[in-house]
């Protein structure tokens, strides 16, 4: 067994594991990770076995001596094909250790992927943070909707989608982002004085390389834009990424009304809808009112954890 390091010779042998492996993400493409390669110093790893097969990809960038999996992206860990076995995975991990001992790496912070990504089972790589004495650091949680075995709505979440039809609201897909962003950015700035992740020409940049995964829909009434979110869109999973909503469409209904087709129209066919985290604080500090919006559509969480190993 062998790990070599990413380099661009193995970009088309990278993207094509990932399409058939079975607890992949489109995040996880090249191009996707390669966006804001200005921002992180890149140490991915392909994993191959004694025969020369690729069984393994380990989406990582290094900082301050440390092996991070990956820091751009919400989660991340070995993406493995249907034949990883939990024996190969121990294999793994020891040699992972030598490869950080060989680079002089201090630390490797381990960002697992949520089950519900997964194709199939897939979390031979959390036995194998137990053997290797991990310690579990950070708990996050996305908060998911079961598309195949719904919970039914609260009533005020009811409500508020038939006063948004009531009042005429419409719900499309568009491709208007720069009009989406000046919403965003100004609600974002007005209630946490933050800025989107992305800048808007990162995310049209983005929406053009994967126009199947990444989306954006919306509500307006006589044309004007009240709320929407940008989806994030795998085989069987789709993740809300950017809620917006007006004080004149929280009024109205609008994000609800989004949310609701989303649910029962564009989407009924996936497994699951996640409207991701409601915390900050590395996850210490739960946003009550944002958790019982999402819980009010009949979503429940699912964890995802960071470990970490001092080498």
């Amino acid at each position: 067994m062998r790990l070599e390091p990413y380099n661009l010779s193995y970009k088309k042998l990278w993207d094509t594991f990932l399409d058939e492996s079975k607890n992949g993400h489109f995040f996880f493409k090249r191009d996707y990770l390669e966006y804001h390669s200005d921002r992180f110093e890149d140490i991915s790893l392909l994993i191959f076995d004694d025969k020369d097969s690729l069984i393994a990809l380990l989406p990582a960038n290094i900082r301050d001596k440390t092996l991070i999996s990956h820091q751009g992206l919400t989660f991340g860990g070995f993406i493995t094909g249907n034949n990883m076995r939990t024996e190969v995975m121990l294999e793994i991990f020891k040699r992972l250790r030598y490869f950080c001992i060989q680079k002089d790496i201090k630390r490797i912070v381990y960002k697992c992927s949520p089950h519900i990504y997964h194709l199939m089972p897939s979390e031979e790589d959390l036995y194998a943070l137990f053997i290797n004495n991990f310690n579990l650091i950070r708990r996050d949680f996305t908060t998911t909707v079961n598309l195949l075995n719904k919970i039914k709505y609260q009533e005020r979440r009811e409500r508020s989608v038939k006063k948004a039809i009531k009042n005429g609201l419409i719900f499309e897909k568009t491709f208007d982002y720069s009009s989406y962003w000046e919403l965003l950015e100004k609600i974002l700035k007005k209630h946490h004085n933050v800025k989107p992740v992305h800048s808007l020409d990162e995310i049209i940049n983005l929406s053009n390389m994967f126009p199947n995964n990444i989306k954006l829909y919306v509500a307006k009434k006589q044309g004007k834009l009240l709320a929407g979110t940008l989806i994030f869109e795998n085989e069987q999973i789709v993740h809300t990424q950017y809620l917006a909503n007006s004080d004149e469409g929280r009024g109205l209904g609008a994000l609800d009304l989004v949310i609701d087709r989303l649910l029962n129209e564009t989407y009924k066919h996936k497994k699951y809808f996640s409207f991701g985290t409601s915390h900050k604080k590395t996850g210490k500090l739960l946003n009550i009112g944002l958790i019982n919006q999402k819980e009010g559509f009949g979503a429940r969480s699912v964890t995802h954890d960071s470990y970490e190993l001092i080498i």
